[in-house]
Formats: C-alpha cells, structure tokens, sequence
C-alpha cells in the first residue's frame, strides 16, 4: 500500500505531496499524522524551503468524511480539528523556513485554507478553492476565518464562507488570495524552481520575516515596530547578513549557508 505522503528530498528543500489521490487527497488521521512528522523533520537545518503539494487531479478535500460515519452519536469535530488540523496550521505558519504551496486541481474545505497558512501558494488554472463547510452545515476551520478577511477583504470572506462557491485560480490571484496561477503544466517546474531559489536565500532573515507578517495582524504600528527592530537586530548578527553585505561590497552573488551562528 502506498504511503498517504510522499517526501522527496532535494538539495537544500523538501517536497511533501499529499497520497491519497482516489480519494482527493481528503484527511484521514494517517494522513494528518504524516504531514505532522513530516514538518517537524522539516524543522533539520538542511531543509531550508519546503514545497506542499498533491498526487493526482486535486490538491486537498479537506476531511475525509468518511471517516465521520459512526452508529455511536454526532462525532467530536472540535477534537478533530484541536488535535489534526490546529497543529498542522500553527506548524505551516510557524516554520523557520518558507513554504510553497502548490494547488492542482480542487482545494476545499480544510484543504483550501491549509494552503493559504502556506508562505506563497502557486496554482494551476484549472485549480478552485472552495469553503465548502456550508455544504455540510460546519464553520469555516483550520484558519479560514483568520486568514480569508485579511487576503480578500470581509465582504468577499463572507460570501464564499456563506455561499460555499468554487473561486477560480485565476480570480484567487486578482483577489490576492493567492500569489500567482499559472499554467497546469508549468504549475510544478516553477513551484520546484521557487523551492529550489527560497532554499538558497538567507533562510534565517526569512524565518524572522514570517514571524513579523504573522505577528502584525493582532500588533498596533507601535509594537509591530518594536518587533521590527528586535527582529532586525537578531537578523544583524546571523552569517548571512555578514555575506550579503560583503558580496555587495564584492560585486558577486551571495552565497547565503542559512546557518543560525
């Protein structure tokens, strides 16, 4: 039987794609188990940008609900979603390295809003992200209701949380809820080749940047400067400000290690 992720690694980044193709790449608790650890050995300095993607024509249904049927009374989505999807958010958005998404084919549900925790989420134009927990009678999870208002504004949030309709790649982008759509077929060559660049960017200096995007949201322009200037000091002192400056200086192209100290 095939594992529900498959992890690649390259030089420098990790490409995990999501196996459960006959399936949509729909959740089951494996599946969330081995993202789960996949990321945590994301965390190893070697890796220093990750690429999240799916197997097959779709990128994520979100849960499988068959996994939901039970004779023994209404399930517990709040432990589900508390012990799966929660950590697997907090984890995207809090990795010291950046992450790519790429979206093929249908990102719904948990699936859609697990992409958009992503740093830059690339996707095909066939693909569509669709909030379809109104279909089912559910809430919005797994940070689509953080994440929708502050990418595409509160009005458009809630008609695609209220109405449950499917958003085009192509309108993701012109809403900004996504970074770029592009081709189906250049869809991975160029999600790979941003891995591939972010892996030897200085990987310290874009760990602090996240953590300053992820803080700003809930910050006033007072402690958000506050932070900008604790992180920018802790930037200061890591090797690769060190050979930014110098290649700069050199006229040459850094060569970033991504090392802490």
């Amino acid at each position: 039987m095939d594992p529900s992720l498959l992890v690649a690694h390259h030089d420098g980044w990790t490409e995990l794609t999501l196996n459960r193709p006959d399936r949509l790449n729909s959740f089951n608790e494996e599946l969330s188990r081995a993202l789960a650890a996949a990321l945590d050995d994301a965390e190893d300095d070697a890796c220093r940008a990750v690429l999240l993607t799916g197997a097959g024509r779709g990128f994520c249904a979100g849960q499988d609900l068959g996994e939901r049927v039970s004779a023994d009374g209404p399930p517990d989505l709040g432990y589900t979603i508390e012990t799966f999807y929660n950590p697997l958010v907090r984890r995207l958005r809090g990795l010291r390295k950046p992450v790519v998404c790429a979206v093929n084919g249908v990102a719904a549900g948990a699936g859609a809003n697990l992409a958009l925790a992503c740093d830059i989420v690339l996707a095909a134009r066939s693909a569509k992200f669709i909030q379809a927990f109104a279909k089912i009678g559910l809430v919005p999870d797994s940070g689509g209701t953080f994440f929708l208002p502050r990418l595409i504004g509160e009005a458009r949030a809630r008609a695609v949380s209220l109405l449950a309709e499917p958003v085009s790649a192509e309108t993701a982008e012109s809403w900004g809820l996504i970074w770029r759509a592009v081709d189906d077929v250049a869809l991975l060559p160029e999600a790979r080749a941003l891995a591939a660049h972010l892996a030897t960017q200085p990987t310290q200096g874009l760990a602090l940047a996240k953590a300053a995007l992820n803080a700003s949201a809930g910050n006033t322009l007072d402690a958000q400067l506050d932070l900008e200037r604790d992180l920018q000091r802790e930037a200061g002192r890591t090797p690769d400000y060190r050979e930014g400056v110098t290649a700069f200086m050199e006229k040459r192209p850094a060569r970033f290690s991504g090392r802490r100290s």
